[in-house]
């Protein structure tokens, strides 16, 4: 074997570890100039708590969550210069900011963005693994991040490849659609194309306890969609005409995006969920495999060599870090722990959405 290609196997694990600590200080520096940006005590206590932290292996002791810290780039394998980039999109869809027990967390959507703005400024990130596990969301949440993802693929050239993990339906199926190739795990289930509306009524509890309520208004369809009545035929027929608009929508973008017979959208647009091999022949995929797959695959749409480098963007370091924790620490994790975590009060985002309409499989949801 040429020597110089065993010389630079053996010095791989170094250049590895010397990339990580790059990773690593000009993660440090991007926090220190963040918080010199920030306002009054909490400033203050934060750029204390930083100056005292050193860059081994002490826990670093946070008194709130990483909402407001930046975006760092970290090396997760290779070696190279030219970067394949991996975005977890993980949970309910929603452009919502989610509230916890002090402060909030940004959206899946404001997060999904904030990544994605990131990596248009890094001309060396060929290409982006999307790694989603989602049941879905919001109509205009999903449709918010197809735009992202494909405005992002328009303005940089890079390609996109989805990584779907446990769940990648309804709604998270609707952002996949821009990628340049779809890989699904073989337990993946996905597919629940089509669009629900969820409207809880309590008529039936207000008879119990004897409330009644009045409404006073200008149109007769002004209170359409009010949980305290029964809807009438008139708004029965309204509500089917938006749900059909927003359903033929997404099959619309289906058929645009994805070789697929009319016998097979025939059988999508029923909104069952399918497994990977399903939905492997009805062409609503690419390929079965797992995430060293999609990787493999993202080098080769861009061109890339072997060695090129796999990053994620988060908000603090994981010890040891793969590809399989690319998801674990939006928030934060590793080596960092909170004394106020900003998420207990809504560990399941199922159990609050509001009126109105998703592109969710629900039972999904459910587990989140």
């Amino acid at each position: 074997m040429n020597k110089r290609i065993v010389a630079q196997v053996e010095m791989a694990p170094y250049i590895l570890k010397r990339a990580r600590l790059r990773d690593r200080l000009l993660c440090r520096m991007e926090r220190y100039h963040a918080l010199r940006r920030g306002r009054g005590w909490r400033a203050v206590l934060l750029l204390a708590l930083w100056m005292t932290t050193g860059l081994g292996c002490s826990p670093r002791i946070r008194l709130l969550s990483h909402g407001e810290d930046p975006l760092c780039e970290y090396t997760l394998e290779g070696t190279g210069r030219q970067k394949v980039l991996v975005i977890p999109i993980r949970g309910v869809l929603s452009d919502v900011p989610r509230r916890g027990w002090v402060g909030t967390r940004p959206s899946v959507v404001a997060e999904t963005a904030a990544r994605l703005r990131k990596a248009e400024k890094d001309d060396r990130i060929r290409a982006v693994v999307l790694k989603i596990d989602s049941p879905g969301g919001a109509v205009t949440a999903g449709d918010l991040l197809y735009h992202e993802i494909q405005r992002f693929k328009e303005r940089t050239g890079a390609g996109v490849v989805v990584a779907m993990m446990n769940v990648a339906a309804s709604g998270a199926y609707y952002i996949s659609l821009p990628a340049d190739h779809i890989l699904a795990h073989p337990t993946t289930v996905t597919g629940s194309v089509g669009v629900v509306f969820l409207q809880p009524e309590i008529t039936g509890f207000m008879d119990k306890i004897g409330l009644d309520l009045d409404v006073y208004k200008t149109g007769r369809n002004k209170d359409m969609g009010t949980l305290f009545r029964k809807p009438t035929d008139e708004e029965r027929r309204i509500m089917e005409g938006l749900i059909d608009h927003l359903g033929h929508r997404f099959l619309a973008l289906v058929r645009r995006h994805r070789p697929i017979t009319d016998a097979a959208l025939d059988t999508i647009a029923t909104a069952r969920i399918f497994l990977a091999e399903e939905a492997l022949a009805l062409g609503m995929i690419d390929e079965i495999g797992y995430l060293d797959d999609a990787l493999a695959r993202a080098r080769t749409l861009a061109g890339l060599p072997s060695d090129a480098r796999v990053v994620v963007y988060r908000r603090s370091e994981i010890a040891d870090d793969t590809v399989y924790g690319a998801g674990a620490a939006l928030w934060g994790g590793g080596r960092s722990f909170s004394i106020f975590p900003t998420g207990a009060p809504e560990a399941a985002d199922w159990g609050r959405f509001e009126t109105g309409f998703h592109y969710l499989w629900y039972p999904g949801a459910a587990h989140e």
